[in-house]
């Protein structure tokens, strides 16, 4: 469940030592864990060895993901989506525990506007809402008692051909599967491939330190979600499903919000799309729900819930 050890320590800390008298705060999302980076006017020069040495689990703070709070104006992105939405006065740069640039992070969104909330940087009660920019559009949050819900925007699928015609698109092979499994490969404003596994104790026996061979892999890489659907499948009109995910960047993680999206949504077309619209999804670090609502011109937009928590304050030695 942790990043591997680096390849470079020398580098790191090097990288670490750039980084004196910063302060940060350390939160998680159903144990989705980040370094928040409070920039408001973007002045702080992150690099990926930067990001890469903070979420380093043994050199470093450790994370799976490095948030930057920073005011829409300040970049390139958040300036675009302010032209016409100028609301969404708050930017979600978020950066993958490899340093690699990432479009947006389901279970960070809720963290990051949970940081905001708790900072005082924004007002927000319960029932009310909050526009966010990220690399993958706008994010509109709302609060409720005990977390935050999140429009994550309408699912697509990577390659709508041959998933249309064969409910999948790719063969995933990880260590403890003997064979190649099918799997479907869908965007939630980033890109994930989701196997289905027929019992709990293939799910448990993965060896997901190594990053799952997906073929054709989609062309900006992919995170890869592993399930394994409840019986009953449904339950008081709520479908459920257990699930561990391979982050692209990072590895394994106890948690990850698109990658249960996407879960949701791969198990709700193998098993037919009108058979619920709501969705509770196991993962390692807790449970969230996904939403399925219907748009007018017969695309659905997803929402995910959860909790959000911040941990620690600390400043860079």
């Amino acid at each position: 469940m942790t990043a591997p050890i680096a390849q470079d320590p020398d580098r790191l800390r090097t990288a670490f030592d750039q980084l004196s008298g910063l302060t940060l705060t350390k939160g998680h999302g159903t144990g989705n864990d980040f370094v928040l980076v409070h920039d408001p006017d973007g002045s702080t020069e992150l690099s990926p060895d930067h990001v890469e040495a903070l979420c380093d689990r043994h050199f470093g703070l450790g994370a799976d993901g490095l948030i930057r709070v920073v005011e829409s104006t300040h970049l390139i992105e958040g300036r675009d989506l302010l032209a016409d939405h100028p609301e969404a006065t708050w930017f979600m740069d978020y950066r993958n525990a490899d340093g690699s640039v990432a479009e947006m992070c389901g279970n960070g969104v809720r963290v990051f506007v949970h940081y905001l909330v708790q900072r005082g940087l924004v007002s927000l009660a319960e029932g009310e809402s909050l526009t966010i920019g990220t690399r993958a559009g706008l994010r509109t949050v709302t609060r409720f008692d005990g977390g935050y819900a999140t429009d994550m925007g309408p699912w697509s699928y990577i390659d709508p051909e041959l998933a249309l015609e064969r409910a999948s698109d790719s063969l995933v092979l990880t260590a403890g599967l003997t064979d190649p499994r099918p799997g479907l490969s869908l965007s939630m404003g980033n890109p994930h491939t989701v196997v289905a596994l027929s019992e709990a104790a293939d799910l448990e026996n993965l060896d997901l330190t190594r990053q799952p061979n997906v073929d054709p892999v989609p062309p900006n890489g992919t995170n890869v979600e592993f399930v394994v659907a409840a019986d009953p499948l449904f339950l008081d009109g709520v479908g459920r499903l257990d699930m561990r995910v391979h982050e692209r960047g990072v590895g394994e993680t106890m948690a990850c919000g698109t990658g249960a999206c996407a879960a949701a949504t791969a198990v709700r077309i193998w098993s037919g799309q009108d058979q619920a619209l709501t969705w509770q999804v196991g993962l390692p670090g807790g449970t969230v729900g996904v939403d399925f609502v219907p748009q007018p011109d017969g695309s659905e937009r997803v929402v995910l819930s959860g909790p959000a928590e911040l941990v620690a304050d600390v400043t860079v030695l």
